[in-house]
């Protein structure tokens, strides 16, 4: 069923009065360019929400303590994770291409298998973050950072090293 469009009564006057004028219709179509524009904006939007999710989501569990790990541990699987720890007084053992050491946070012990050099201020009794993964019970690690403070810098002077080889 179409209706008739709206008509304009018709004006009261002289001869020159054909009948009732037509009515103009504004044209209700968005332009092609708004349209783009508005697309563009939704996906720019979207790629924002995106990168914001996954960033803030990976950089609030940057290290996690190795109670927390071994807790969680077959929720991680083989994920590559963080892990934090005091590396355990007369733990560690170097193999061929790496060391082997126990972590430990909380009360809870984990054995590290890293498969790289340590850094040089690697010891027993030190914070570290072994960047690895669990296999079975052990963790595998490929990566070890030493955690320090001013304090400990200011108490072992002689132990931390310039790049250029002069001591601090």
């Amino acid at each position: 069923m179409t209706t008739a469009p709206p008509t304009v009564p018709p004006t009261s006057g002289g001869a020159a009065d054909a009948g009732p004028a037509p009515v103009r219709r504004i044209p209700t179509v968005v332009p092609k360019q708004t349209v783009r524009y508005v697309i563009v904006g939704l996906v720019l939007v979207g790629a924002l929400a995106f990168l914001l999710v996954n960033g803030l989501g990976s950089a609030l569990n940057f290290y996690i303590p190795v109670d927390q790990a071994v807790a969680q541990k077959a929720t991680l699987g083989d994920k590559t994770i963080n892990l934090e720890g005091v590396v355990a007084a007369g733990s560690i053992h170097s193999t061929t291409g790496g060391v082997n050491f126990v972590v430990t946070s909380g009360g809870v012990h984990l054995a590290v298998h890293n498969t790289s050099s340590p850094p040089q201020l690697f010891q027993g009794n030190i914070p570290v973050i072994a960047v690895g993964h669990f296999q079975g019970d052990t963790f595998v690690s490929d990566q070890i950072l030493v955690k320090h403070s001013s304090t400990y810098i200011a108490q072992h002077p002689s132990r931390v090293t310039a790049p250029n080889g002069s001591t601090r």
